[in-house]
């Protein structure tokens, strides 16, 4: 009996001694303590400083003010800026945005912009088709199987990236934008979606439940669009088949009525455009560079294209980015916007806020390390249009045409230096012509495929 008390307490007293190990000990905390000496002048100061201010206007480097102009020598010629108000549409905007200098010359037009509740009223239809099939292909899972997991928490959404436009317009086509204006729901997207959501998790739910083969199951998803298809009527309005329409060009002529459908009028606007000829390229230092890659799962339209890249060194997204500004084509680009943004400077920088002076810590991470942390990720998608050189041709600036409206940032751009695009730009499309082929030849690889919950791949918004 002695012998087995004697065991019971040496191994109590071992896990007490594993357990103090881990937690913090009083000794510990007067060590840590020691940190902030609240009777340091200096670090009263701060404490005062930060604890009655905001963090953001006392970590403003009044060093960094001034340093850069919003002049630039290459720049797309272009008119107008947009805003996608309370929503998260930055890459449909961002992508409209890339085509609308191509309608505005086609067109003759001093001005112009697409219907950007036209195409969102066919990705919210055509993700929530999506999700419904999705169910269905995975309804022999169990509930918390991590794929059935990521669809319940990615129902739809307003997110996406250029791939989800140019599936949109291959199938839909495009209209102007007085042919199918905002509403209330599409500036304030939130409610709706959110409703939306709710209806299709549901609907998840009784289609994982039912019984009988894929084509019972697939009537029954029919029925259950409808409802989706009636709430997106009733908060955006129904989208047109055919319009007429005319319009005042640059002369002040004033066109006669043209009957249309959406893809008639895309292809009056943008020519035959073939979007395949556009390239993603990304710069994603925490995998291997020159490969081809493709996420699973990651598109907005059932027969459409995921998301496919060649991944890049931002040293050489550059090259094919200045070319392509020096013969007028703006391209989509998506950052981690929220890093270091002056909003009243409309300036993107990395040394706009010291925040390590402030606080005497350090910041430390390199972009492989803050990707593969979580700290940073592509969050923003905006119009790459223009491009700034030294008197010796090394590019200094970058112009980004946002989607805020006019009275944010720069007149509504934003100006992002050189080396805030080597630390937080992720993606560029830019047409073929302007890449070099033996990055082209990447494209004939087997794409690398990605899960969608990879921590590199958020949807722009």
């Amino acid at each position: 009996m002695k012998h087995i008390l004697f065991f019971l307490a040496s191994f109590i007293f071992s896990i007490l001694i594993s357990f103090g190990q881990k937690t913090l000990t009083e000794k510990q905390l007067k060590e840590i303590e020691s940190a902030y000496n609240q009777n340091d002048a200096y670090m009263k100061a701060v404490t005062n400083s930060v604890s009655n201010n905001t963090i953001g206007k006392l970590a403003l480097n009044r060093q960094n003010i001034g340093k850069f102009d919003h002049q630039f020598k290459y720049k797309v010629k272009t008119n107008g800026i947009t805003d996608q108000e309370s929503s998260g549409r930055c890459w449909m905007f961002t992508s409209l945005n890339v085509m609308r200098p191509k309608a505005m010359q086609s067109l003759n037009l001093p001005m112009f912009e697409y219907s950007e509740n036209y195409l969102y009223f066919w990705d919210i239809f055509e993700k929530s088709n999506l999700f419904l099939e999705n169910i269905i292909e995975t309804r022999g899972k169990k509930i918390d199987d991590r794929e059935v997991e990521w669809l319940f928490n990615n129902v739809v959404g307003d997110g996406g990236v250029w791939n989800s436009f140019t599936n949109l317009a291959d199938k839909y086509g495009l209209v102007p934008k007085e042919v199918m204006p905002e509403t209330h729901s599409s500036e304030n997207t939130r409610m709706m979606v959110r409703l939306i959501r709710r209806k299709l998790r549901g609907d998840a739910l009784n289609l994982r439940n039912m019984k009988g083969t894929d084509d019972v199951l697939r009537q029954a998803k029919i029925n259950m669009l409808k409802d989706v298809y009636k709430m997106l009527c009733i908060n955006l309005g129904v989208p047109p088949s055919e319009f007429i329409w005319r319009y005042k060009n640059k002369d002040g002529n004033l066109t006669p009525f043209k009957k249309y459908t959406p893809k008639s009028f895309m292809k009056e606007s943008l020519g035959d455009i073939n979007f395949s000829d556009y390239i993603m390229l990304m710069d994603d230092p925490s995998k291997e560079y020159y490969k081809l890659y493709e996420i699973k799962k990651d598109r907005n339209v059932l027969e459409g294209k995921n998301w496919k890249f060649i991944n890049l060194p931002a040293k050489e997204i550059k090259q094919y980015a200045l070319k392509s500004l020096q013969n007028n084509e703006a391209m989509y680009f998506s950052c981690d916007v929220g890093k270091q943004l002056n909003r009243d400077e409309g300036l993107l920088d990395t040394e706009n806020y010291d925040y390590e002076s402030l606080f005497g810590v350090k910041f430390d991470m390199n972009k492989k390390e803050r990707i593969l942390s979580h700290e940073s990720g592509s969050t923003h998608g905006m119009a790459l249009t223009g491009a700034d050189v030294d008197q010796t041709g090394k590019i200094t600036k970058w112009l980004l045409e946002n989607s805020w409206g006019k009275s944010s940032g720069h007149n509504g751009y934003l100006t992002m230096t050189d080396r805030w695009f080597n630390e937080y730009m992720f993606r560029v499309v830019i047409l073929k012509k302007f890449i070099d082929e033996k990055i082209l030849k990447i494209l004939n690889q087997k794409p690398i495929m990605l899960p969608p919950w990879d921590p590199m791949f958020q949807e722009d918004k």
